[in-house]
């Protein structure tokens, strides 16, 4: 059987290949054909320039030809003899690249429910991915929040915390147009700004007392100096952003003389009793209420055709972007 897929050939180098691939199932194999997939912008992009220092988890995973991708909604074609919960006709989600046709294990992906469409479900993990974010911080009623960099992950965890209760929320991006994107809600402060001139501003609402907690995820090395800055005495940074270039981050120089917490998170993680299928029954329970709302995220829809544009579109100007699809329907 041939699929197309969407491979990085080499360093800023997009191709769409036709490939061959054995389509016989193993019996708890599933068939499927795509329906949409999403592109984690600052994960691909960073994959896309292939610039890591040595010894990170960028330079041990990403090796040329890759293949970018991990949001999929896709159509089962068949299934495998011992395929029990999924049918020919549904639809599931699956982490797996951005390719026409595939195959996955059946324990693998997540039956999507009829209330929840293709394009919201291609949100599941990055929206995992944001939940652990927000575990992480084991946030407390009335706390007070900031988020730097309000890319995919920073607008989902924008709205994670406005559903965990935390009684302020600063929303700090430098780009207006990512800034409207997050709701303009009671208690949100959306500060069209760099992260460096907020600490004035955050001063005075607060009163002088600053963060409880502050989200970086830019993946920008010098940020997390700056985050340091905007948090009070004990208070917490999490690092849901994993820089490429380590060697060029500093903490900053009151962590030590204000006892303040740097916390990290992977995306491929469990958090305590939280593991992946228990998080992702809740974010489709999250959808399904409208409490969290992805839809309004999604800025743009290509034919898997256009990719090598596509993403040199995202090179040049990430902030014009935020929720980019690639619809498979078109080409059928």
């Amino acid at each position: 059987m041939e699929t197309l897929r969407i491979v990085f050939a080499e360093k800023q180098k997009v191709e769409i290949r036709k490939e061959s691939f054995d389509s016989s199932l193993g019996k708890t194999e599933i068939l499927c054909a795509a329906i949409a997939s999403l592109i984690s912008t600052g994960t691909e992009l960073q994959c896309l320039r292939g610039v890591f220092d040595k010894d990170t988890n960028w330079s041990s995973w990403v090796k040329y030809p890759f293949h970018p991708g991990y949001s999929m909604v896709a159509e089962v074609l068949a299934v495998g003899d011992d395929v029990q919960a999924i049918q020919k006709g549904d639809r599931v989600f699956v982490e797996t690249s951005h390719a026409q046709y595939f195959k996955a294990e059946a324990s693998r992906v997540t039956l999507l429910p009829d209330q929840v469409s293709s394009e919201q479900g291609v949100w599941i993990n990055l929206s995992k991915t944001t939940q652990l974010g927000v575990r992480r911080a084991e946030l407390l009623l009335g706390e007070t929040v900031g988020v730097i960099g309000l890319g995919l992950l920073g607008q989902l965890v924008t709205q994670y915390l406005y559903l965990s209760g935390v009684k302020e929320i600063f929303a700090i991006d430098p780009a207006e147009s990512r800034i409207a994107l997050v709701q303009d809600k009671p208690g949100i402060h959306r500060m069209a700004m760099d992260v460096g001139k907020a600490k004035e501003d955050i001063a005075k609402h607060t009163n002088g007392k600053m963060l409880d907690v502050i989200f970086d995820i830019t993946g920008h090395p010098a940020v997390l100096a700056q985050a340091t800055q905007l948090v009070k005495p004990l208070g917490r940074v999490i690092l849901l952003g994993d820089t490429a270039t380590p060697s060029e981050q500093g903490m900053g120089r009151n962590v030590v003389s204000n006892s303040v917490s740097i916390l990290g998170i992977h995306a491929t993680m469990n958090y305590k009793e939280w593991d992946h299928p228990a998080m992702t029954e809740l974010i489709l329970s999250y959808i399904m209420q409208g409490r969290l709302d992805v839809t309004p995220l999604i800025t743009h829809r290509y034919s898997p055709l256009e990719a090598a544009q596509v993403y040199d579109s995202l090179v040049n100007n990430r902030s014009s972007s935020m929720g980019v699809l690639f619809d498979w329907t078109r080409l059928a």
